[in-house]
């Protein structure tokens, strides 16, 4: 998935419509494209290979079922992917099965060592270093954990308004930072 982002997303479109129809080998391909990536959110939210390799196995099969359903107008194939495991992961994580502590590995090991990083992971890393290490916490705790602002200001000692400022000020300084690279937008 190294090409053009604009080039990578019509084809994963179309890998989608595909599986729509029943077409195996497109699911086959949209997971060759997408499962090194999702493995790696999974593992930065569970900490399980185990767990993480069964809501890659998870998130597949739902892509497939709901392959109708998608839009390629309301976002990218990748980023509908990662919506679905990040959401599996996060109920995973708060369920009993699987303690809450996520770690103190920041948002910089959510790719996976064995993947080549995209364009995009390069954006995302040079964006991810350009913050303080206030606004990555906050943003790690609401992503990777799924904390609301309250437990965020609880869990690191801070005021609400606090949290939502650098969250706010994280944000769009991750959005002004990735929109600057080639001009591609989700």
């Amino acid at each position: 998935m190294a090409g053009d982002p604009a080039e990578d997303a019509e084809h994963d479109a179309a890998l989608v419509a595909r599986m729509a129809d029943g077409d195996r080998k497109a699911m086959s391909e949209l997971y060759a494209r997408h499962s090194s990536i999702l493995l790696g959110l999974a593992m930065r939210i569970v900490r399980e290979r185990r767990e993480a390799e069964d809501l890659l196995h998870d998130v597949f099969l739902e892509a497939w079922r709901a392959a109708k359903t998608f839009d390629p107008k309301r976002g990218r194939v990748r980023t509908w992917l990662a919506i679905r495991m990040r959401s599996r992961a996060l109920d995973m994580q708060k369920s009993a099965r699987v303690s809450r502590n996520a770690g103190d590995a920041g948002l910089e090991t959510l790719v996976d060592d064995g993947a080549s990083p995209s364009p995009d992971h390069a954006r995302v890393r040079a964006a991810l270093a350009e913050l303080g290490p206030d606004q990555r916490r906050v943003l790690e705790l609401a992503y990777f954990e799924g904390l609301s602002c309250s437990e965020i200001a609880e869990k690191i000692a801070i005021p609400v308004g606090t949290v939502k400022s650098r969250l706010a000020a994280g944000l769009e300084r991750l959005r002004s930072e990735i929109g600057s690279g080639s001009g591609a937008a989700s």
